[in-house]
């Protein structure tokens, strides 16, 4: 069903979600409402609901009589209606209507009494004769079962109506009746004064929110779930209608959300009815609100220029929409979506005035006087979009999450505390150029925001903007090369193109720089990621060319991050000291393009475990709508910290965070690199079949482009998997293909790559390149570059050494200071030196070095090592007793769909438009299926899952073939 179709089926007629789905989370109103049934006469007449709009009322209402109906009672049911509350006993008529024909049972006054209210042409009977007659009928009705009586949306009743229901319900105690009521909370009328018990239907709670969602609008983008949860704000309706009117490619993540959440037809209508009954001064104070949610109350009276103050709201918080304005800050809604909807509601040239009103009221706060102009603006106007040009400037240089005092760009409701810098700048740059009246600076600002982009997971509005853009003779050419060599690196790992696009506008740079200096950027760190992923000297001498062209200050997280790889040994501790300096002194909202570039060179050093709080703080903050192109760099470096310090299940939780980020934003570049993590991270576990599979996907997509360092990476996980089966001859050849033998390189992954080459050397005989290999890596001085690199050194330098020095440096490199901070490299070397042990006929030591070893490999999860380790202290002597593998994690419901429909032959993009994913999404899910059920390609789908049906069907057969209690 295409995105249209699946709209209107939710709202021409409105979508009827199943039971189940709709009384999610009313488990204890349920129960109420089953004890009232089954109570009826015993001194319980009724209940009366109340709650907001949407909250669920007339679902439990529905509940409610499925249930009366399936005891055996009758149920009468009517519902207010605004256009007949003018009408005497029209609600009456609506509700006793079933059971007119029993009136003629009556006696004279009263048979004639009810005729005239079920013949609304006539005039009214008298209330105290209706009421009397009515609760006669209901002694018949109820003669041979009993009676439930639902009225919704009491408030609409006609007074005439709701004074007998009134009468009735006072007076039905000891009936086989009861009587259920709902009405909006805010509300007043003559059932709350009836002295009838009351109910509030609170909003779901986050379970209860999550649970309505998923059923309604399963396989949403993390962000867009957040973003619909909070929207929502527990209301079931909202959670139900709110993804009708999103797209496709919104509900998947592609695109990003509007600023406003456009309203389905259902809700929009739903709260009309709400706002129509206000009078205009206290729609005006709210609309004025909605568009700043930050407003004071000082700038609500100034923007409201006289037609409003604040008394006018009083009616509004009556009707519990709106909350009191508390002292020295602005107005709050009740619920979000009321915001939403008084700008919906609010004609085009009332929100323009709002908007001008609120600028000429926020004189002294130029960012949000940029924005209110820009929407009163209709048509091209530089000093507007001159001023929003200043607030994007502003919005860049303040890094990180924007100030609360930010209204959200463009009209929106209510700001999002989420929204970020990046984001706020490209918003504020697009429409700077649509309100630029030249040309040229049309150009510039939009070659500005297709840069900023890139970086905000807008991929592919990058050429949309470039192209919109045009070209002048002063448009930025360097910042148009660096955006488009920034998307080709990103989108397709093109990194030969980029270098060549990077070259020619470094040569640009100098005579056209940006205003807000995004050239430097675009060009700096793009050049950073070329040369981190490629092993050639030429993009390491360019970004240093590049970093000269800038003041020294300003290029400071890239310079450590240069030296970090390129000259690590001579200015190890220079490094480290700049490192700690540059970290100190980040503000605490520091931008992500001054963090990550700092994060690569951490890890370079063996140092992000001192820093790794600020990554992980910036990619809470910019996670949803903010700087996604630097998030998902950033989860990849604390995946890689994760794994060195032991934490596996927390590294694979960030990998595949970084993951699905880069999946749904077609990040591909950063995709490939995050699938070389989890094959090496798959082989660490022991789980060969899926490592060789992900190292050979890699290394497929990485060897074409040039890029060294990725396939190096892949390799290494090929590399692990040989080591740990003990294949020793295959590990030296991926060792070595990595690092050729005799000249380890300081880079990245080489670097940590000594002890896999020199052991692989010495096992296969080749003891002379062994020792020539750690000979090497001393003089280049690789230990000095941080405590990893120099306990990897220590380890091989005791596997290469003959047996009179094996002991001594077997314990000299287990003593290095925090030496049990790299927990797989310190078990590797503690396993070694239990072999040469064992070797040297030492059992006593063995023992104890293996069994040590054996402990660590356990506890982070080295299956296949842990094997090893097992057997070689079981030939000391020792039993070891096996260690009982952890149970598969199951497949959550999405990921089994997705399985099956897999298995049945469909594509990606055929199972993408069944549920409404994207393919890249669909493929995400299935990389997470395949480790679970220990497969490593679609072709054994079929099987994996026939098999782990059985085992489940197997296990329910067990549960009711066990003996009652057991």
């Amino acid at each position: 069903m295409s995105t249209s179709e699946r709209r209107r089926h939710t709202e021409e007629p409105p979508r009827s979600p199943s039971g189940e789905d709709r009384l999610r989370g009313r488990k204890a109103e349920l129960e109420l409402i089953d004890s009232l049934l089954a109570g009826p006469g015993r001194g319980s007449s009724g209940l009366l609901l109340h709650g907001e709009p949407g909250v669920g009322k007339t679902a439990l209402l529905d509940a409610a009589a499925t249930r009366a109906t399936a005891l055996g009672m009758r149920v009468l049911r009517a519902a207010g209606v605004q256009s007949e509350a003018r009408i005497p006993y029209s609600a009456l008529h609506q509700l006793l209507y079933p059971v007119r024909h029993d009136a003629d049972r009556l006696g004279g006054h009263h048979r004639d009494a009810l005729h005239q209210v079920f013949d609304l042409t006539r005039p009214p009977a008298p209330e105290p004769l209706v009421s009397t007659a009515v609760l006669a009928l209901l002694e018949l009705t109820t003669a041979e079962r009993g009676l439930l009586m639902i009225t919704d949306d009491v408030a609409w009743f006609d007074e005439a109506s709701a004074a007998v229901v009134g009468f009735v319900v006072r007076r039905i105690a000891d009936a086989p009746i009861v009587f259920l009521a709902a009405s909006r909370t805010g509300t007043e009328d003559l059932f709350r004064r009836s002295g009838l018990p009351e109910r509030k239907v609170e909003s779901l709670d986050t379970g209860g929110s999550g649970a309505v969602l998923d059923a309604h609008a399963p396989g949403l983008a993390p962000a867009v779930r957040r973003r619909l949860l909070a929207e929502a704000d527990g209301n079931p309706l909202a959670l139900r209608e709110l993804p009708a009117a999103l797209t496709d490619r919104q509900l998947c993540g592609q695109d990003p959300l509007p600023d406003r959440l456009p309203l389905s037809r259902r809700l929009a209508a739903t709260c009309a009815g709400l706002l129509a009954e206000l009078p205009a001064p206290t729609r005006t104070l709210m609309l004025l609100a909605a568009l700043d949610a930050d407003a004071g109350v000082t700038t609500l009276r100034v923007a409201a220029r006289g037609s409003a103050d604040i008394d006018d709201l009083v009616p509004a918080e009556r009707a519990g929409l709106v909350l009191a304005p508390a002292a020295g800050r602005g107005l709050s809604f009740c619920h979000p979506l009321i915001g939403t909807a008084v700008v919906d509601l609010a004609a085009p040239s009332d929100r323009r005035a709002a908007h001008e009103a609120l600028a000429a009221a926020l004189a002294d706060d130029p960012e949000r006087r940029a924005w209110h102009l820009a929407e009163a603006t209709t048509g091209p106007d530089e000093s507007v979009a001159r001023a929003l040009d200043e607030a994007a400037l502003t919005a860049w240089r303040r890094g990180g999450a924007a100030p609360a005092e930010l209204p959200a760009p463009v009209g929106a409701l209510v700001a999002d505390r989420r929204r970020t810098a990046a984001s706020t700048a490209v918003t504020a740059l697009v429409r700077a150029g649509e309100l630029s009246p030249h040309p040229v600076d049309r150009s510039r600002r939009l070659v500005e925001a297709a840069f900023l982009a890139t970086m905000t997971g807008q991929l592919d509005q990058v050429n949309r903007l470039l192209a919109d853009a045009g070209q002048t003779p002063d448009t930025p050419t360097g910042l148009v090369f660096a955006a488009t060599a920034h998307l080709l690196t990103h989108d397709d790992g093109d990194v030969d193109a980029a270098y060549r696009l990077l070259a020619r506008a470094l040569d640009d740079v100098t005579g056209k720089a940006t205003k807000g200096d995004w050239d430097r950027l675009g060009i700096l760190y793009t050049l950073l990621l070329v040369s981190l992923y490629t092993l050639r000297p030429e993009p390491w001498k360019l970004l240093d060319t590049a970093m000269a062209r800038f003041p020294p200050e300003a290029v400071t997280p890239f310079r450590l991050c240069y030296d970090a790889y390129v000259d690590p040994t001579r200015r190890s501790e220079s490094i480290r000291e700049g490192l700690a300096d540059a970290f100190a002194e980040l503000p605490t909202d520091a931008a992500p393009w001054q963090i990550v570039p700092l994060g690569f060179a951490a890890v370079a050093m063996d140092a992000l475990a001192d820093y790794r709080c600020l990554l992980v703080r910036m990619t809470e903050r910019e996670r949803d709508g903010g700087a996604i192109g630097m998030v998902i760099p950033a989860l990849l470096l604390l995946c890689q910290d994760s794994y060195v310090h032991g934490q596996w299940d927390e590294a694979e939780r960030l990998a595949q965070e970084g993951l699905d980020l880069a999946t749904a934003y077609g990040y591909q570049f950063w995709e490939r690199q995050l699938r070389a993590v989890l094959a090496s991270g798959a082989a660490l576990r022991g789980n060969a079949d899926l490592a060789r599979s992900r190292s050979e996907e890699t290394t497929s997509w990485a060897a074409p482009r040039g890029m060294e360092v990725t396939e190096g990476y892949a390799r290494s996980a090929r590399n692990l998997v040989a080591i740990g089966q003990g294949d020793y001859e295959e590990a030296l050849v991926q060792a070595a293909r990595i690092g050729p033998h005799g000249a380890p390189t300081p880079g990245v992954p080489g670097r940590w790559m000594v002890l896999d080459f020199v052991e692989a050397a010495v096992r296969t005989g080749r003891l002379a390149d062994a020792r020539a290999h750690v000979r090497a890596a001393q003089e280049a001085g690789l230990p000095r570059i941080g405590p990893r690199i120099e306990l990897i050194t220590a380890g091989a330098a005791a596997v290469a050494a003959d047996d009179a020095q094996a002991a001594g440096l077997f314990e000299a490199a287990l003593a290095l200071p925090d030496a049990s901070r790299w927990p797989w490299d310190y078990a590797r070397i503690r396993f070694a030196y239990g072999q040469w042990l064992r070797r040297t006929h030492d059992m006593a030591g063995a023992r104890v070095q293996l069994g040590a070893a054996l402990e660590t490999f356990d506890l982070i999860g080295a299956a296949m090592m842990a094997q090893r380790a097992a057997a070689e202290l079981r030939a000391t002597g020792v039993s070891v007793t096996a260690r009982a593998d952890a149970a598969a994690e199951p497949l959550t419901a999405q990921e089994r769909q997705i399985a099956e429909l897999a298995a049945t032959g469909l594509s990606n993009k055929q199972i993408g438009e069944r549920l409404f994913l994207s393919h890249r999404t669909v493929g995400s899910h299935l990389y997470r299926v395949y480790p679970k059920l220990g497969i490593t390609s679609r072709a054994a789908l079929r099987g994996a899952l026939e098999a782990m049906a059985g085992t489940e069907e197997a296990g329910r057969q067990g549960d009711e073939d066990r003996p009652i209690g057991q």
